[in-house]
């Protein structure tokens, strides 16, 4: 893998031999991020100052593209050497305050005028998304936080950045599988079963004069024994179908890392963020369909590896 720096003039500038890296790729909040340990001679240290932006490249493949937030020059008994670390263009939009405003009628186009494309970021694909009537802007909220619920809350969409730092407004492609079988080298394995953070059952409250409650419940987790309680409160005007979405989106979201499956092979890029795994071990406990939410991409002196954090394929990302 190669890598490069980037100015905020556009000089490229490419990355001494790695030493080591880490690319950690997941499906929204947090960002992806990146960690990179090269060789080093001094002297350069004034293009460090002026890098903005990281790309890395496998082959003809971009496979990261982001901000630089920190770089680091050392220089001991092993020689000199040079780390890089940034984290995804999701970045921007999370370290950038949006200014508070109402909508009377919002639209993707409207959310993405305002908050998204003002900070160069592309968007590769993106489904129709429903008007929002009454769409407000807090104050104190971040550019994602505004787009995650304009998308996630009201379309129902997971905004997300692929890997050459474009902005996806679309559902997950199931249409290709991923199969991990008895045959394939699988370095370790790990599942995890969490009960603590599931709610068993959601309130949401209007706030209008209607002080209308829509309560939601999980059953399935209520029959084993769950007993956990949120309560939430809209904003005035919330309607129905915003209500209950917040609800069951609180309610799915909880239960998220209830069942979790980590994986780590020997190998570089094993799968993406989004993507589905068939597991077919021989392994009960195992085997099925899974979905990936993490992918920790790392090269050091024990050879390549991949972590792969995996989840049911219908909870929410």
């Amino acid at each position: 893998m190669k890598g490069w720096l980037l100015t905020a003039d556009g000089t490229r500038w490419l990355l001494p031999a790695m030493l080591e890296w880490e690319l950690d790729y997941g499906c929204a909040t947090p960002c992806d991020s990146f960690r990179v340990v090269c060789l080093w001679k001094a002297g350069q240290e004034r293009t460090l100052a002026d890098a903005v932006r990281f790309e890395a490249r496998e082959g003809d493949e971009t496979v990261f593209a982001g901000v630089v937030d920190e770089c680091v020059v050392t220089r001991d008994g092993a020689g000199d050497r040079l780390e890089v670390s940034g984290r995804g263009l999701a970045a921007l939009l999370l370290d950038n305050e949006a200014q508070s405003a109402q909508y009377a009628l919002a639209e993707a186009e409207d959310i993405l005028r305002d908050h998204v494309l003002p900070y160069g970021i592309e968007v590769a694909q993106q489904e129709p998304l429903p008007a929002v009537r009454g769409f407000s802007v807090s104050a104190g909220s971040s550019e994602w936080s505004v787009l995650y619920q304009f998308a996630r809350f009201y379309g129902g969409v997971t905004p997300r950045f692929d890997r050459e730092g474009r902005l996806i407004l679309a559902g997950w492609d199931d249409g290709a599988v991923r199969k991990i079988d008895r045959h394939t080298p699988v370095t370790a394995l790990v599942t995890k079963y969490r009960r603590y953070g599931v709610l068993s059952e959601v309130w949401v409250r209007d706030r209008g004069k209607s002080a209308k409650v829509e309560k939601i419940a999980n059953r399935e987790f209520q029959d084993s024994g769950g007993c956990s309680r949120r309560m939430f409160t809209m904003p005035e005007k919330s309607k129905y179908q915003a209500m209950r979405y917040q609800g069951n989106y609180q309610l799915e979201k909880s239960r998220q890392r209830q069942l979790e499956l980590e994986m780590e092979l020997p190998v570089s890029f094993a799968a993406w963020p989004g993507e589905l795994i068939q597991v077919d071990r021989g392994e009960p406990a195992v085997d099925g369909q899974w979905r990936v939410a993490r992918a920790v991409v790392s090269m050091d002196g024990g050879g390549y590896r991949t972590r792969l954090e995996l989840l049911p394929p219908d909870v929410i990302l």
